[in-house]
């Protein structure tokens, strides 16, 4: 039973799925009331619990104080309601790189009440537009140097009201910014109801519609007070670094609401490569840091020419699965383990994670406080433990998908169905195999391609690699290995056969590559995420 709500504009409500569709939502653990508004808790809040002096936010070459974000977003939020009419429950779409005048635009949406879409500037106006119709939303915070795509979007479509431009570079010389220059610093928050959609995030699925995924308010704090209070111990004294976008929820989370929630600090980049996370951690001393494997293994690199990454205490892996060649590197470094995990824009964050004092190489880990897993066959019967099958999760979280007849595919049971092949060990902990529709079935053997790829790096020719499945006439398909070779090892036909044999000796012989393609990079997104479709479509073959 929903509790009540603060949205004038009820769309977000009236389109969640209905109740018997829903996944069962395990809340015994966290307990909020019945009014909550996630950016009040995470500004005035923090102010009032006297972190007002604390530096919050980190980038374009300012530091902002939570005293500053806080007067800043409440000068946004007037300007909001006052000068463009937006009433709780609107949706607004902002379209920023990672930057504080993106969090600051989020805040201060989300004090309004509204309901917010963060999206990537690498989107084109096709897509915008999808989202915009999808959502229905009626204003857009738009970087003003990234305006052009909304631009084309506003000449046609029918839901779009205003088209508002902000200074991402945090001089004040936007439109937006001009206006709430003059207002006041003081604003009180729309007593927004716990249970009222706060946020929605749109899956990065590569082909049919998109699909928006549902958040309320209160599960902005769970992912805070459940996986970054549990697993990483947040403090105020952490400095946060990272490179996954804000658009996506597992970047809103660890570089903004993580932090946020415990009076720490977050720098933020809007080009978060490895050199420049790199330069970032030596200059702030960071100490928590999320991004992919792709990027710490150049950090490995990085340290073994000298470079002081010693102030990291936390390194989170997630978006790809974590290669034991990495884990164990990292680990002799650094004494310290690295944090693999998984989570899902549906679940919006981490609920399977490796702890500091319970981690293991090739591994997932064990469920997040609240949250409940198990592996289980196509008919939801759950499987022996180290066999592979589905992931199963239920939780604080859960799958709630915008008007949406998929709901019906990702929640089965009262659980939620993640796409992800898994298996359990006799220990308890969860084992990643491969995405569902990942999986390489050759001659009738089911090969998880991550496991390749971890075997293939254990090799010191090997860089970094993907594997991915070729189609085959006799076989159906066949393992085919992308690999990028270490600077001191040289592309030949014999490397090949080396590697082909060395893959024998340590996984199943059926399970070695029979095409290996040596490429000078991989294709990756910017957060570092190697894109294996990007391969398959390029229908290479040895």
């Amino acid at each position: 039973m929903l509790g009540p709500s603060a949205h004038i504009d009820t769309f977000s409500r009236d389109n969640l799925p209905e109740e018997s569709m829903l996944p069962d939502f395990l809340l015994d653990k966290y307990n909020y009331p019945n009014f909550l508004n996630v950016a009040e808790e995470l500004t005035d809040v923090m102010v009032e619990k006297g972190f007002g002096d604390h530096i919050a936010l980190i980038g374009n070459g300012r530091r902002r104080t939570y005293k500053e974000l806080m007067d800043w977003t409440n000068r946004l939020a007037n300007t909001l309601v006052d000068n463009y009419d937006v009433k709780p429950g609107n949706r607004i779409l902002i379209r920023s790189a990672n930057n504080p005048a993106m969090v600051a635009c989020w805040l201060a949406a989300t004090k309004v009440g509204a309901v917010v879409v963060n999206s990537m500037p690498m989107l084109r106006s096709s897509e915008l537009d999808k989202i915009i119709n999808k959502a229905k939303i009626t204003h857009a915070l738009c970087d003003s140097r990234l305006l052009n795509e909304l631009e084309n979007v506003m000449e046609s479509n029918n839901y779009i009201k205003y088209l508002i431009p902000f200074d991402g570079t945090a001089n004040h010389s936007s439109e937006l910014d001009k206006v709430a220059l003059e207002k006041a610093v003081k604003f009180k928050p729309i007593k927004t109801g716990r249970d009222d959609v706060a946020l929605l995030g749109f899956t990065s699925g590569t082909t049919g519609e998109a699909k928006a995924t549902m958040h309320f308010h209160r599960d902005l704090l769970i992912i805070a007070d459940g996986y970054a209070k549990e697993v990483l111990n947040v403090n105020d004294s952490d400095i946060f670094v990272g490179s996954p976008p804000l658009a996506f929820t597992f970047g809103l989370g660890g570089l903004a609401i993580f932090p946020l929630r415990f009076g720490a600090t977050a720098t933020l980049l809007e080009d978060a490569s490895p050199p420049n996370m790199i330069e970032i951690i030596q200059k702030y001393n960071a100490t928590v840091c999320f991004t992919a494997p792709t990027a710490y293994n150049i950090m490995l690199q990085a340290m073994d020419d000298g470079v002081d990454l010693s102030s990291l205490r936390a390194a989170v892996s997630a978006g790809e699965t974590l290669p034991a060649p990495i884990y164990k590197k990292w680990l002799k470094k650094t004494g310290k383990p690295m944090l693999d995990g998984i989570g899902a824009t549906e679940l919006l964050h981490i609920f399977i994670s490796n702890f500091f004092d319970d981690h293991k190489e090739s591994c997932t880990g064990k469920p997040v406080m609240g949250y409940q897993a198990k592996i289980v066959d196509d008919c939801m019967q759950e499987v022996d433990r180290g066999k592979v099958g589905r992931l199963a999760i239920k939780g604080p979280t859960g799958c709630r998908y915008l008007s949406d007849k998929r709901q019906s595919e990702y929640v089965i049971d009262g659980w939620n169905i993640t796409g992800d092949s898994f298996y359990q060990d006799k220990e308890g902990y969860f084992h990643f195999a491969a995405r569902n529709d990942d999986m390489i079935i050759s001659s009738g053997y089911n090969i998880a391609g991550p496991e390749v790829e971890e075997a293939l790096l254990s090799h010191p020719a090997v860089f970094e690699c993907a594997v991915i499945g070729f189609p085959d006439d006799d076989r159906g398909s066949i393992v085919q290995a992308h690999i990028v070779l270490n600077e001191s090892f040289n592309e030949s036909e014999k490397l090949i056969k080396i590697l082909q044999e060395y893959i024998k000796k340590i996984i199943a012989p059926y399970k070695y590559p029979r095409s290996v393609i040596f490429v000078k990079s991989l294709p990756k997104t910017k957060t570092g995420k190697i894109q294996r479709f990007l391969l398959r479509n390029n229908n290479i073959k040895d």
